[in-house]
């Protein structure tokens, strides 16, 4: 899935972003390892993106390789940090497939679904948008 063609994105090194009207934050996920240094990194940007707010985020996900356990322990610990709720946006499976990898042992710590329709996925988020 491409962005709109009127959107100019800031771009991340581990993802491509773009903040809309009604405060949802969309990413183009990129099929990089994910590392806490560069978890850490997006983390910041995403701050600055959204002005130190916490959002809700659509992301658009692509197959990368699965990061090691402190990797995933810190991107865990982060979600909450500046994400309201998070949409994964995937073909029929992947989305379930990090979902298992990142929360194995225990809940998500934010409200997440996943969907393979976009419209869908904005919809939900909606519900998420703090004034």
């Amino acid at each position: 899935m491409n962005p709109p063609p009127d959107i100019q994105l800031i771009h991340g090194e581990i993802a491509d972003y773009y903040l809309d009207n009604d405060g949802i934050l969309y990413s183009y996920s990129k099929s990089i390892l994910r590392t806490v240094d560069n978890i850490a990194a997006n983390v910041e940007l995403v701050k600055q993106i959204t002005g130190n707010k916490k959002v809700p985020l659509l992301i658009y996900l692509k197959n990368s390789p699965v990061p090691d356990k402190a990797t995933r322990k810190f991107s865990t610990e982060q979600l909450p940090n500046i994400y309201t709720a998070m949409a994964m946006v995937s073909k029929p499976g992947l989305a379930q497939f990090i979902m298992k990898i990142l929360f194995r042992l225990k809940p998500p710590p934010i409200p997440m679904k996943s969907f393979t329709d976009d419209k869908e996925a904005r919809e939900w988020l909606l519900h998420f948008v703090t004034p």
